[in-house]
């Protein structure tokens, strides 16, 4: 750890409340100008500040998932796609090159003092944000596959803007690729609009403070999330801790996949090695290196107090070992649209399990540890023209010590809220006919786990269904003595002559429906925590 820059904690505060503003209005210009409902009203999106170096700054709360993956991107453009310009932007998704999955798509804004040729960089804005498709085998992206190439268009590090002039070309190329184009446009015209409104405000705050006094915060900001971090870690006692988790499949084959964590503490830093953790897999629940990390950091940021910051100097006390070649680093190009979603999932899991043995007064119990993805495609009878839906669904958070797990939360990696059934109706040719909390499926213990959710969708048209879900087979564990959550369970609900006929559905599938057809999602309960019979 070098020697800290010298700031008064006064000032240090305020310049900390300003940039993370700054990511926060980002985020607030993206949901508003934005065009799907995925991005409009589930908030599936994330925005950042970075430092000339391309260090994270400041984040705004929105998706861990995103957050903790996005300054790879940022250090893949600094390094490949310079010199920049004033005006220039650059787009990506490529998960080997800084992404998370493909529906992600990265906008990064070089921010400059003035908009003149030989102005100062001062940084960058970015913002990540899921389109509900961006090609590939089935509508939504998000699909049963087995290479990278199925699951929709790559987009390596290109400049869309240059110098401010869009790259009709390019855009053209990447809308030719998706199902809803007109879509795509608005989202990615909002993503513009937000870091145009980061740069904005950038630039006040460089001159509000003076550039040298910016750099100097900036610093004392990584800084200070540094020792806050490194706090943390003091209160875990020295040692090694070792956990096993398994994901149910990998939607190709039933192999079982475990996912193997040694967390090393030693007081001043953590080592989260993932050294006997399963072999890259055939399906598409493999991650890249960045969504390993992106979990660790998630974890500590947890242990940490509610109001810290989370940036690039939280980052320099976590060590990640994730050999290549294992689900947890994947190798060029196999499937990784499940990984990002559900295997981030997990990796939460095993190192929130190897961490309940050195803190058990602090640890909660298994969440749902799954988002429960669902993409629905085909063509809108009511305008002839296709559509893209994806979800994810919340479910029951884990137990803690003294408080139980909460209900119908989505939990960890995502952060999201749910498509509300006003919104969804009215976008796409679809019915909720139940939703509701299901009783009971938390984990019984001195504090109980939170129960999943109901969701019973009714297709008012022939479509293309994939679901992407975990824990229907290895159950939300509970932890010092609570029982296990319930695992869920996807259904699909047909009319036959006998009448209505449930046919039971694997977590991971792809299959068709018909009009008047349902489906029937029941999420996992959380873990419950303690001994039921010590509960009050």
């Amino acid at each position: 750890m070098h020697e800290p820059i010298p700031v008064d904690p006064i000032s240090l505060a305020v310049f900390d409340a300003a940039v993370r503003a700054i990511a926060e209005e980002m985020g607030a210009a993206l949901q508003r100008s934005s065009f799907s409902p995925n991005i409009k009203e589930r908030l599936d999106f994330s925005c950042a500040v970075f430092d000339d170096e391309g260090r994270m700054v400041a984040q705004a709360a929105h998706i861990p998932a995103h957050l903790g993956s996005m300054p790879d991107s940022v250090r893949v453009v600094l390094e490949g796609c310079g010199p920049f310009a004033p005006g220039d932007v650059v787009i990506l998704n490529d998960p080997y090159l800084g992404g998370n999955h493909l529906p992600d798509i990265t906008m990064v804004t070089p921010v400059f003092l003035t908009d003149e040729p030989d102005a100062e960089l001062l940084g960058f804005v970015a913002n990540r944000a899921h389109h509900a498709d961006v090609g590939g085998i089935s509508p939504g992206s998000m699909p049963i596959a087995t290479e990278l190439y199925q699951e929709g268009i790559i987009i390596p590090p290109i400049k869309l803007w240059e110098r401010g002039v869009l790259n009709e070309a390019a855009l053209a190329l990447i809308l030719r690729n998706v199902r809803t184009p007109e879509e795509r446009r608005g989202d990615l015209l909002a993503q513009y609009a937000a870091n145009r409104t980061g740069l904005r405000r950038v630039r006040e705050l460089v001159t509000r403070y003076g550039l040298d006094r910016y750099r100097q915060l900036c610093e004392a900001v990584l800084d200070y999330g540094e020792r806050l971090a490194r706090h943390a870690v003091a209160q875990i006692p020295p040692g090694t801790y070792r956990f096993t988790d398994h994901l149910d499949d990998d939607g190709i084959t039933d192999d079982l996949v475990p996912i193997t964590v040694t967390v090393r503490a030693d007081g001043t830093s953590l080592t989260f090695d993932f050294t006997g953790t399963a072999e890259e897999r055939p399906g598409s629940i493999n991650t890249v290196e960045t969504v390993t990390k992106s979990a660790a950091y998630y974890v500590l940021r947890c242990l940490m107090p509610e109001d810290a910051p989370m940036n690039h100097g939280v980052f320099r006390v976590v060590r990640v070992i994730a050999p290549e070649g294992t689900v947890v680093n994947a190798r060029p190009q196999r499937a990784v649209a499940g990984g990002n979603v559900e295997t981030s999932q997990r990796i939460v899991d095993v190192l929130f399990g190897a961490l309940a043995q050195a803190l058990p007064d602090t640890i909660p119990a298994a969440s749902q540890g799954t988002m429960n993805n669902l993409t629905i495609g085909g063509t809108d009878p009511r305008t002839g023209r296709p559509f893209a839906y994806y979800e994810t669904m919340g479910g029951g958070m884990g137990a803690r010590p003294g408080l139980d797990g909460l209900s119908g939360v989505h939990v960890h990696m995502s952060n999201t809220r749910n498509t509300p059934v006003e919104a969804l109706e009215y976008a796409y040719p679809l019915r909720v006919v139940r939703y509701q909390l299901r009783d009971g499926s938390g984990g019984h213990g001195s504090a109980r786990g939170g129960d999943g959710l109901i969701r019973e969708i009714e297709f008012t048209c022939d479509a293309d269904v994939t679901l992407l879900t975990e824990r229907r087979r290895f159950a939300p564990w509970g932890l010092q003595g609570g029982e296990p959550g319930a695992i869920g369970r996807n259904l699909l609900i047909r009319r036959s002559g006998a009448g209505l006929e449930e046919i039971a559905l694997r977590g991971k599938h792809r299959f068709t429906v018909r009009a008047g057809d349902r489906l029937r999602i029941e999420t996992p309960g959380g873990g419950g925590w303690g001994a039921a019979s010590e509960r009050g």
